[in-house]
């Protein structure tokens, strides 16, 4: 299940927090900004192969609408203009460039379970990637990934390559109320309160597979957290608001390179 944030009184007074809008039409602008930003970090990690991959935020006003990158286009070259608003019957309503249909199957379907979701990314990274062969949940081996101790899914059922509305309402099904889930087979996909949250998660995830499969050439036995403070730190470090925090010197770093972020 999914942390909680704590009460705001439990909280740093001079912690940043989500900003507030006046108008559909600003918080549309920030959201698509984001969104850019975040594809040009997944882009300095690595996490592109090829033309798949993608992230998604539900529209602030339409809710059963998502933005989403346009299929083929560069991480490191996205740009808020580039955006595609997309139905969840597929359609593209705003954007001249095709869509991922793998995205469309995908996402619509969490979209449309998990209405607390307001942005998800799924990409082929190679650690991701690499630990969703073994078919196996990660384990509580580090402080950072006990974020995901009980709160990850694993989606078993590989059958191809998403293009069908019911793989991925099965993919939403085993996702259920957790922050993320390993697609056995291909990859990661993480869920968030915001494109921070979500983005983080996604970030995050995929540094702990690598841990593990680190880890794991050694030879040695992994020496595993206890259940007692494993829940402990998730509930430190798990939280909506914790993991929009993380990702704020990411965003930091990028919105001071990019002009169109700036103004």
């Amino acid at each position: 299940m999914a942390v909680p944030n704590p009460p705001l009184e439990m909280l740093p007074d001079d912690l940043p927090l989500p900003p507030k809008f006046e108008t559909m039409e600003a918080e549309r602008a920030y959201l698509k900004k984001k969104l850019s930003g975040a594809f040009r970090i997944f882009g300095r990690f690595g996490f592109s192969e090829g033309v798949a991959g993608h992230i998604t935020v539900r529209d602030p006003e339409l809710e059963d609408h998502f933005w989403v990158n346009p299929f083929g286009v560069s991480f490191n070259q996205m740009r808020p203009e580039l955006l595609l608003l997309v139905n969840h019957q597929g359609e593209v309503v705003k954007g001249s460039l095709p869509v991922n249909r793998a995205a469309f199957a995908i996402h619509s379907q969490i979209h449309a379970a998990r209405p607390d979701v307001i942005a998800a990314a799924h990409t082929h990274s190679v650690y991701g990637k690499s630990f969703s062969t073994l078919g196996q949940k990660l384990a509580p081996i580090t402080q950072d990934v006990c974020a995901f101790y009980e709160d990850h899914a694993l989606f078993s059922d590989y059958t191809g390559i998403v293009n069908e509305l019911e793989e991925g309402s099965r993919i939403a099904e085993s996702l259920g109320d957790y922050k993320a889930a390993i697609l056995q087979n291909h990859g990661l996909i993480t869920v968030g309160h915001s494109i921070d949250e979500a983005a983080w998660w996604f970030i995050t995830m995929e540094r702990s597979c690598q841990a593990q499969l680190l880890a794991m050439q050694t030879g040695q036995p992994l020496v595993e957290i206890s259940h007692e403070v494993a829940m402990k730190t998730r509930a430190e470090l798990g939280f909506p608001i914790a993991g929009y925090f993380q990702f704020q010197p990411l965003w930091q770093d990028i919105a001071a390179e990019l002009d169109f972020i700036r103004t």
